[in-house]
Protein backbone atom coordinates (compact mmCIF):
# COMPACT_ATOMS: atom_id res chain seq x y z
CA UNK A 1 0.00 0.00 0.00
CA UNK A 2 1.08 3.24 -1.09
CA UNK A 3 1.49 6.47 1.10
CA UNK A 4 -0.63 8.21 -1.54
CA UNK A 5 -3.34 5.45 -0.38
CA UNK A 6 -2.92 5.74 3.36
CA UNK A 7 -3.46 9.59 3.06
CA UNK A 8 -7.47 8.86 1.47
CA UNK A 9 -8.03 6.02 4.00
CA UNK A 10 -9.95 6.89 7.06
CA UNK A 11 -11.57 4.11 9.67
CA UNK A 12 -15.89 4.17 8.47
CA UNK A 13 -16.61 2.16 11.66
CA UNK A 14 -20.24 3.37 12.94
CA UNK A 15 -20.18 6.36 15.31
CA UNK A 16 -16.55 7.18 14.70
CA UNK A 17 -15.59 10.85 14.40
CA UNK A 18 -11.98 11.04 14.48
CA UNK A 19 -10.95 7.90 11.81
CA UNK A 20 -8.34 10.13 10.23
CA UNK A 21 -5.60 9.30 10.00
CA UNK A 22 -4.91 5.92 10.22
CA UNK A 23 -1.90 4.51 12.46
CA UNK A 24 0.39 2.42 10.60
CA UNK A 25 2.13 -0.47 12.41
CA UNK A 26 4.73 -1.47 10.08
CA UNK A 27 5.90 -4.98 9.37
CA UNK A 28 7.55 -4.90 6.74
CA UNK A 29 8.30 -2.23 3.79
CA UNK A 30 9.51 -2.32 0.48
CA UNK A 31 10.28 0.10 -1.88
CA UNK A 32 9.24 -0.02 -5.74
CA UNK A 33 10.70 2.19 -8.59
CA UNK A 34 7.99 4.73 -9.71
CA UNK A 35 8.76 6.84 -13.16
CA UNK A 36 8.79 10.13 -11.85
CA UNK A 37 6.17 12.47 -12.92
CA UNK A 38 6.45 16.22 -11.44
CA UNK A 39 3.10 17.28 -13.14
CA UNK A 40 1.20 14.02 -10.99
CA UNK A 41 3.16 15.58 -8.17
CA UNK A 42 1.97 19.52 -8.73
CA UNK A 43 -1.76 18.22 -9.05
CA UNK A 44 -1.91 15.57 -6.37
CA UNK A 45 -0.02 18.74 -4.00
CA UNK A 46 -3.04 20.49 -2.75
CA UNK A 47 -5.13 17.04 -2.18
CA UNK A 48 -2.73 15.57 0.31
CA UNK A 49 -3.02 16.43 4.23
CA UNK A 50 0.79 17.06 4.48
CA UNK A 51 1.08 16.27 8.49
CA UNK A 52 -0.54 12.23 7.76
CA UNK A 53 1.99 11.91 4.83
CA UNK A 54 4.76 13.71 6.84
CA UNK A 55 3.86 11.13 10.20
CA UNK A 56 3.55 7.69 7.65
CA UNK A 57 6.51 8.10 5.98
CA UNK A 58 8.55 8.63 9.42
CA UNK A 59 6.63 5.84 10.51
CA UNK A 60 7.59 3.49 7.11
CA UNK A 61 11.77 4.70 8.07
CA UNK A 62 11.64 7.83 5.60
CA UNK A 63 13.11 10.99 7.41
CA UNK A 64 13.39 13.53 4.41
CA UNK A 65 10.52 15.07 3.98
CA UNK A 66 10.06 18.65 5.53
CA UNK A 67 7.90 18.30 7.99
CA UNK A 68 6.21 21.92 6.82
CA UNK A 69 5.49 22.91 2.75
CA UNK A 70 4.04 25.61 0.94
CA UNK A 71 3.43 25.39 -2.82
CA UNK A 72 6.61 27.44 -3.96
CA UNK A 73 8.61 24.45 -2.78
CA UNK A 74 6.65 22.72 -5.80
CA UNK A 75 9.72 24.56 -7.93
CA UNK A 76 11.85 22.56 -6.53
CA UNK A 77 13.03 19.03 -8.50
CA UNK A 78 14.99 18.12 -5.12
CA UNK A 79 11.76 18.24 -3.18
CA UNK A 80 9.92 16.67 -5.67
CA UNK A 81 11.76 14.05 -5.47
CA UNK A 82 11.44 13.32 -2.12
CA UNK A 83 7.25 13.78 -2.47
CA UNK A 84 7.75 11.33 -5.07
CA UNK A 85 9.69 8.47 -2.98
CA UNK A 86 7.19 9.13 -0.16
CA UNK A 87 4.08 9.42 -1.64
CA UNK A 88 4.82 6.60 -4.37
CA UNK A 89 7.71 4.48 -4.18
CA UNK A 90 7.48 3.44 -0.06
CA UNK A 91 5.23 0.73 0.35
CA UNK A 92 3.43 -0.73 3.73
CA UNK A 93 3.65 -4.75 2.37
CA UNK A 94 2.64 -6.18 5.65
CA UNK A 95 1.36 -4.36 9.19
CA UNK A 96 -2.41 -2.53 10.16
CA UNK A 97 -3.76 0.35 10.11
CA UNK A 98 -5.04 1.52 13.16
CA UNK A 99 -8.31 3.52 13.97
CA UNK A 100 -6.79 6.88 16.14
CA UNK A 101 -10.56 6.72 18.11
CA UNK A 102 -11.05 3.10 18.24
CA UNK A 103 -7.71 1.61 18.00
CA UNK A 104 -9.14 -0.93 15.69
CA UNK A 105 -6.85 -2.59 13.61
CA UNK A 106 -7.12 -2.86 10.16
CA UNK A 107 -4.76 -5.30 8.30
CA UNK A 108 -2.54 -5.31 5.33
CA UNK A 109 -1.04 -7.99 3.85
CA UNK A 110 0.81 -8.65 0.66
CA UNK A 111 0.34 -4.55 0.61
CA UNK A 112 -3.41 -4.68 0.17
CA UNK A 113 -5.48 -2.38 3.24
CA UNK A 114 -8.41 -4.96 4.75
CA UNK A 115 -10.99 -2.19 5.66
CA UNK A 116 -13.93 -4.37 6.03
CA UNK A 117 -16.11 -3.60 8.97
CA UNK A 118 -17.59 -6.21 11.13
CA UNK A 119 -21.17 -6.57 11.15
CA UNK A 120 -21.56 -4.52 14.27
CA UNK A 121 -19.24 -1.47 13.18
CA UNK A 122 -21.63 -0.96 10.24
Amino acid sequence: MRLLTHNMLSSNIKGVTNGFPLRIEVEKVVEKQVDFNPDFLKNMFSKIDWKALFDASRTMGYADLPDEVEPSMLNSDDFLRRFHHALLQLHLEEGALVCPETARRFPVNKGIPNMLLHEDEV
